[in-house]
């Protein structure tokens, strides 16, 4: 459900030089993460200002290599090195021990990392590889695309790999080589290697794809392209804009330190007019909730707006533009977020202070009926695509959905299924995230972690990943007492074709705990995907390819309901 930044692994050799004083902190710093696509490296180049403050900016040499990522704000002070990138929602504090610095990175959950100064290592040019190539592999009956993307810069020939289908991009490629006519890849997030017959640029490249658990099978890597092309986005709203726009700012008093930065348009004319508040989905994600170039937040507000609704869409907590600290916060947290930007449009006098209601999609929909449990004076909700049952049952259902989707077989799926179980029942029962932790170093012995295609080196990081806060609440999470509690005008909608939040059993959920209910709208709509698309088969691989970002059926029927019960004269 969401997106999040992937963060390189890169080679690097230690610089003779070790600073004996955390003060000497100019330059490059390196330092690896363990993290559970594999190990990634972060390249922190830290300058001194003229008036002695610092600034900084972090590059993924191998993701990336030359794209500089502005640091937002650093310090080092009394042995410590703290530091945030808003842009990708990340923070960092270390202490200054052996001449380095020992810390923890956050970027939506806590990984240790040590920055070194560092030198990177110029990889070898390999030439004729430059550009996209891409391949197939038939799996029970499902094509899955692969696309393998190399380019040479001044510190040498670079690869990153894609699985479309695992909504997996910009993965680490390592052992990179062509010697004698053969071309060699492996990709350690995926456990695959590549082994082929490499003749020239325009040629495919033949060769046997390996992957651990499964047989080796035969594929070709076909060059495409130069680049990756720009995708298509028509929809992307233009100026200038039959509306205002404005940037603002909103502090939520309940959680000390957040303050959202976001966008509200107004439509122009006399108001007050109904709005309405954009909570976006799982992961940390800007305003227009920007997945692989499409914006479909920017699109819904442009639509609404449009048609008389003002939409305030921001930032998540410690993203972006946005303050506060995303790693640690759970759903509940993410719901005095909500609240804020709902007691911000409130006190306005262009908004209709008893016509403002939260637009949720995904997670955000979960998000909506819990900020709701506090909120009396809200007027509707609308749920894009929201769990309307029990959370660990709809993870359940999407691994299970986009497995079968993946050319799975149904042994291997009921074989990880049991094993998911008892790795969800640890964390689940735990009494605290050291509890899970401890259960789950126990009970993820090699065997299983091979089971599960989890690599013995990414343990670790795994783990950490489902013993933090947002797993453990969104693990035991229930929605359907939030839901059967709401007394307010709602609309619950979901396409057919979604693969990570099934239409048909969280639709019947919505259903069942609206029943009875006064005004309630839920409906079910052919041929749309998770982001709400029109698409072919609904797989994650046909977000980035559909041009479309937001079915025009759907933007319709979402303004049309609103206006309908807010609005005694609809705009057309």
């Amino acid at each position: 459900m969401g997106k999040h930044f992937i963060i390189a692994m890169a080679v690097f050799v230690l610089m003779a030089f070790s600073p004996n004083k955390a003060d000497d902190i100019s330059g490059d710093w390196i330092g690896t993460l363990e993290t559970p696509q594999g190990k990634m490296t972060l390249v922190l180049t830290i300058k001194k200002q003229p008036d002695g403050s610092l600034a900084a900016v972090l590059e993924s040499p191998e993701q990336a290599p030359g794209q500089k990522i502005p640091v937002t704000s650093i310090k080092a002070q009394d042995g410590v090195l703290e530091f945030t990138s808003r842009p990708i929602g990340a923070t960092y504090k270390g202490t200054w021990t052996d001449g380095s610095w020992q810390g923890e990175f956050n970027q939506g959950m806590m990984l240790p990392l040590t920055f070194r100064r560092g030198e990177l290592a110029a990889k070898p040019v390999i030439s004729g590889l430059d550009g996209v190539w891409q391949a197939e592999i038939i799996r029970n009956g499902q094509t899955i695309g692969f696309e393998l993307t190399v380019e040479t810069t001044d510190r040498g020939t670079n690869a990153t790999f894609a699985v479309p289908a695992m909504m997996a991009y910009g993965l680490p490629v390592t052992n990179l080589s062509l010697d004698d006519g053969t071309l060699h890849f492996t990709v350690p997030a995926v456990s695959g290697s590549f082994n082929g017959s490499f003749v020239s640029t325009d040629q495919p490249v033949v060769g046997m794809w390996q992957r651990q658990g499964q047989d080796t099978t035969g594929i070709t890597f076909t060059r495409t392209a130069d680049k990756a092309a720009q995708a298509k986005r028509p929809q992307m709203p233009q100026p200038p804009f039959p509306y205002k726009a404005e940037d603002v700012s909103i502090t939520n008093a309940a959680a000390p330190g957040v303050t959202l930065a976001g966008t509200l348009t107004v439509p122009e004319g006399k108001g007050p007019f109904p709005a309405a508040v954009l909570i976006s989905g799982s992961g940390p994600q800007d305003r227009d909730q920007t997945l692989l170039g499409h914006k479909p937040f920017a699109v819904l507000a442009d639509y609404l707006t449009r048609k008389g609704i003002a939409v305030l869409r921001y930032d998540d907590r410690g993203f972006a533009k946005s303050t506060g600290d995303f790693g640690p916060s759970t759903s509940a947290d993410f719901a005095t977020d909500a609240n804020a930007a709902f007691a911000f449009l409130q006190a306005r006098e262009d908004i209709k202070a008893d016509a403002i209601g939260f637009i949720g999609h995904s997670e955000g929909g979960l998000v909506a009926p819990v900020a709701a449990k506090s909120n009396p004076e809200l007027a509707y909700i609308v749920f894009l695509a929201a769990p309307a049952i029990k959370t660990r049952e709809l993870l359940v259902t999407q691994r299970r959905t986009i497995s079968l989707s993946n050319g799975a077989d149904e042994a291997d799926i009921k074989r990880v299924e049991a094993l998911s179980q008892s790795v969800l029942d640890a964390v689940a029962t735990a009494s605290g995230s050291d509890d899970a932790r401890a259960r789950l170093h126990t009970l993820m012995t090699p065997d299983v972690l091979s089971a599960m295609g989890i690599p013995p080196e990414r343990k670790e990081p795994a783990i950490r990943q489902l013993t933090s806060d947002w797993f453990r609440y969104f693990l035991k999470h229930d929605p359907a007492p939030y839901l059967g509690a709401l007394d307010i005008p709602v609309l619950a909608l979901n396409g057919t074709l979604d693969q990570q939040v099934d239409a048909e059993e969280n639709l019947g959920g919505m259903r069942a705990a609206f029943d009875g209910k006064a005004d309630a709208t839920v409906m079910q709509l052919e041929g749309l995907n998770h982001m709400f698309q029109t698409a072919k088969t609904g797989g994650l691989d046909e977000y980035m390819a559909i041009e479309e970002t937001f079915a025009p059926a759907a933007l319709d029927i979402i303004a049309s309901w609103i206006n309908t019960r807010f609005q005694n004269t609809a705009r057309h």
